[in-house]
């Protein structure tokens, strides 16, 4: 009884000790889930922070790069109106010429005006006493006369069948004045037409730019320690920096465009970044070559799109792009060319011709220009030469090398293109070419003529292309008009400056003038 009631005690104290031993591992097990727990909060809320924390950084970055990006193109807006501006400004400057010269023509015009309404009105006058006069001879000849009817009826006949002859003569002699007239007229018509299409500007070149700065102290970094900085970007752009006492401007020489265009927009981007020193003025000069020629290659493609020739070679593309940095007396080659080429087709298509064939010798008439300086030749030799190496054709080839009289062309093309060249070169407002020069260089011309013996009238025109002197037909004969012609073309090129070459016409015209009264 004893052993079982100690077994039975035995057996509730391990049931006992089971129960709370059951109890602790629960109880442990709870302090450890829940202190897990605990953890995981805490590394929860840790990732949380650090979370947030790259999520701001992240939101300031990218701030500060919105705002950079919103500044330079704010820069880039700035830039672009500043242009606007400049042009717009040209364009009013040569409009406010341009209405200032009219006005002086419309004046010049009107002062003829009243001159020819007097010379009218005395005409009639004279006119007038004429038939007086001829009506009283009439009366005093008919009694003087005394003839028979029949016989002043013969007379008169006779009168008659030789005025109508003398009529016939000046009639046909008109017919044919007439005839050479009207096609003088029709060529002019073309040329007209063709001009009045073409709406062009120009821009004036200069072999100086000017540079704006913050302040004067940027001209010191600009120079640097002993003229590093300035040496260095001489001799990296191939320009002349003229630093001197105007304040906050520097001037950048150089007569060629290209080099001048590439040392403006990098020594402004310099001064911009701050970073003045041999190493950045190299590679910054670098880049904004390789940005130019870039777009001038994207210049010319678009030329060639919008003229609508069909493809260049990329070679061709190239020497084209380049023009836009080339002048030549002032006249952008490249704004030249493409007025050319709209000229040379707009004639074409007038008479009938090839209009793609002279679109494209006319666009590509100067190409010798784009690099003339390097090679030896004449730019319509050097332009020949590009055209036939890159596959251009024949009658191509030939606009391009008779252009200025070279050789003789072999296409009614080729001939445009030399027409359409001298009129876009001719035209007013073309070439920068100030009027008091340019009233002065025609009196020039004419005061060479007239100091000749023997010489009547001299008028320069076609823009001074042409010089028409009159002589007195007493004084001089045929082969003394050539000798004339001769001794002033060698005097006009002695003593005159000029582009292309001007025509002397000397006129010599002998007059019989008898009265019948």
């Amino acid at each position: 009884m004893e052993i079982i009631l100690i077994i039975g005690l035995s057996v509730i104290v391990g049931v006992l000790g089971g129960i709370f031993g059951y109890h602790q591992f629960v109880v442990r097990k709870k302090e450890y889930a829940k202190q897990r727990a605990e953890d995981i909060i805490k590394d929860a809320e840790k990732e949380k922070e650090n979370i947030l924390k790259a999520a701001q950084i992240e939101a300031q970055e990218f701030m500060i790069k919105a705002k950079k990006e919103l500044e330079e193109e704010e820069k880039q807006t700035r830039k672009e109106l500043q242009k606007w501006e400049k042009r717009l400004q040209a364009k009013e400057t040569n409009l406010e010429k341009r209405q200032a010269y009219l006005d002086e023509k419309i004046e010049f015009v009107n002062k003829k005006q009243e001159d020819i309404s007097a010379i009218e009105k005395e005409l009639e006058d004279k006119m007038q006493k004429i038939d007086d006069m001829i009506n009283e001879q009439k009366k005093k000849l008919e009694e003087i006369s005394g003839m028979t009817s029949d016989e002043a009826k013969q007379q008169l006949i006779s009168s008659i069948e030789d005025e109508a002859k003398r009529e016939a003569a000046a009639k046909i002699k008109k017919i044919e004045e007439d005839l050479r007239n009207e096609a003088k007229r029709l060529s002019q018509d073309i040329l007209i037409t063709s001009m009045e299409k073409i709406a062009s500007s120009y821009v004036a070149e200069r072999t100086v730019a000017t540079v704006t700065l913050p302040n004067d102290e940027m001209k010191g970094r600009i120079i640097g320690r002993e003229g590093r900085n300035i040496r260095s970007f001489e001799k990296e752009t191939g320009t002349d920096l003229i630093i001197d006492d105007t304040p906050e401007v520097v001037v950048i020489s150089s007569f060629n465009p290209l080099r001048r265009e590439i040392a403006k927009i990098a020594l402004e981007r310099l001064v911009n970044d701050g970073r003045i020193h041999p190493a950045r003025i190299e590679e910054t000069v670098e880049k904004v070559r390789e940005e130019l020629f870039q777009e001038a290659a994207e210049e010319a493609k678009k030329v060639v799109f919008d003229l609508d020739i069909g493809d260049l070679h990329p070679e061709l593309m190239k020497y084209l792009g380049l023009l836009k940095y080339r002048t030549s007396y002032t006249q952008n080659v490249l704004a030249h060319s493409v007025e050319v080429a709209y000229l040379a087709g707009l004639m074409a298509s007038e008479l009938g011709l090839n209009v793609k064939l002279a679109k494209r010798a006319g666009l590509l008439h100067d190409i010798g220009k784009a690099v003339d300086q390097e090679v030896e030749g004449s730019h319509t030799k050097v332009g020949a030469d590009l055209a036939k190496k890159y596959g251009e054709n024949e009658y191509v080839i030939n606009a391009i090398m008779s252009h200025h009289g070279e050789i003789e062309p072999n296409c009614p093309e080729s001939v445009l293109v030399s027409i359409a060249d001298t009129l876009s070169a001719a035209r007013p407002g073309a070439r920068r070419e100030r009027l008091e020069s340019y009233i002065q260089r025609l009196e020039e011309l004419e005061e060479i003529a007239k100091s000749k013996d023997g010489v009547k009238e001299a008028y320069a025109i076609q823009a001074g292309r042409e010089l028409r002197v009159i002589v007195e037909p007493t004084m001089i004969d045929d082969d003394k008009s050539f000798m004339i012609a001769r001794d002033i073309a060698k005097n006009i090129a002695e003593k005159i400056t000029y582009t292309g070459q001007v025509k002397i016409v000397v006129i010599r015209e002998k007059r019989s003038i008898e009265y019948a009264n």
